[in-house]
């Protein structure tokens, strides 16, 4: 759940940090050179860390002729050529699923029909995302240099891992969708919270309260995106490092984040996004999945030009089932498969090859199971698939 409360007063601290950068000199001159030219070295990719979960549930993934085909496989059959994985710490209580084990068997399928690979670290013992940034239960308690070693240790024992399956990750993910920070503590001085995150805020709870629960600590939330950062680079020197922010089009937040993170001295490769048409509507009345997408590559060329960085869409999603969790009308599958070819294309011809990929998130995914999946019920792909062909 994304909580917009936050952006009314960012705007006001954006005003005050827009001057501040020292990466705003060309932004004018790179927006306006921006002329169509595609790249070449352009990702067509999936997240589908669900797939071994689901496998172990009976679920059997098909071709449109119903001939049954491994996920990835498939995935590579509809021109994909890049997977993206999340990895969890201790996912015990979850049956496992996403650990590290895990997590390589994956990989390894990927390495084995030549697809690059992207590592998506969410350092949480289940989901992290702008409503839970919650410590793994084994680091509760730890200290400020305790913390940074347990995060350290859990990043290059999982690369090390994959190493030793054979796997050379192209890109490595140092949190997800972290707009609100990461490794949120009630002890401020242990937080790592871009801005005050209020109770209501918290997935979960369901309370309406506005006390403040986890307090603002930018210096501690770049020290941790650092001290992933170089755990990254200590066993994969050529991997990618990303910063994932969600919203895509929303420049304000993308500014007024990078804008502390470079302040604080952090550090990053590429600016990864999240742009989910569908939510953007739901939480934006005034929004259309049109002006969605346009404000994303708009924002993709301005945050390239002011930070000097390359840009991902490591997450996006269309329409697939209805409020019922059935399948959606011939209709509504038809748009979400334009509008995915149409991000694609833009960010590949229109991005001055500033954007490197685009990623599905869970296409895999039944319509009762997620509402922005790509697949049938029985496990054959949407003509949604059909935007990665055009």
């Amino acid at each position: 759940m994304k909580h917009f409360y936050f952006m009314s007063w960012a705007l006001g601290a954006l005003l005050l940090l827009s001057s501040c950068g020292d990466g705003t000199s060309n932004n004018k001159e790179s927006e306006e050179d921006s002329t169509v030219t595609e790249n070449q070295d352009f990702a067509k990719g999936a997240d589908i860390s669900w797939v071994t979960e689901m496998e172990s549930q009976g679920h059997v993934f098909k071709n449109q002729a119903g001939e049954a085909r491994e996920c990835t496989a498939l995935m590579k059959e509809y021109g994909l050529n890049a997977i993206r994985l999340r990895v969890w710490v201790d996912p015990k209580e979850h049956d496992n699923w996403c650990n590290t084990e895990d997590l390589v068997v994956k990989a390894k399928r990927a390495q084995k029909l030549d697809m690059d690979v992207m590592v998506d670290f969410h350092y949480s013992d289940w989901w992290a995302d702008p409503g839970q940034q919650h410590k793994p239960a084994a680091w509760k308690g730890l200290g400020i240099n305790e913390l940074k070693k347990a995060l350290a240790n859990h990043t290059t024992e999982v690369l090390n891992a994959l190493k030793a399956a054979g796997v050379t990750p192209k890109w490595v993910q140092v949190g997800n969708e972290i707009r609100p920070g990461m490794l949120w503590d009630e002890d401020a001085s242990l937080s790592g919270a871009s801005y005050d995150i209020r109770a209501c805020d918290v997935k979960g709870p369901n309370t309406t309260s506005t006390e403040i629960k986890y307090r603002a600590n930018w210096a501690n939330l770049a020290t941790f995106i650092n001290t992933g950062y170089d755990a990254v680079k200590s066993v994969f020197p050529q991997a990618i490092v990303i910063v994932h922010l969600d919203n895509g089009y929303d420049n304000g937040l993308y500014t007024w984040f990078f804008d502390e993170l470079k302040k604080n001295g952090g550090k990053w490769d590429m600016i990864g996004m999240s742009i989910y048409p569908y939510w953007t509507m739901q939480e934006h009345p005034e929004y259309t999945a049109e002006k969605t997408i346009t404000d994303c590559i708009a924002n993709i060329k301005k945050v390239s030009a002011r930070y000097g960085c390359d840009v991902m869409v490591v997450e996006t999603g269309m329409e697939c089932a209805d409020d019922q969790g059935r399948l959606a009308s011939d209709v509504v599958l038809k748009q979400g498969k334009e509008q995915l070819a149409r991000l694609i294309k833009e960010c590949r011809e229109n991005t001055g090859n500033k954007c490197k990929g685009v990623f599905y998130w869970e296409p895999e995914c039944k319509p009762g199971q997620y509402r922005l999946g790509a697949f049938t019920e029985d496990g054959r792909p949407t003509v949604i698939m059909d935007g990665f062909k055009e």
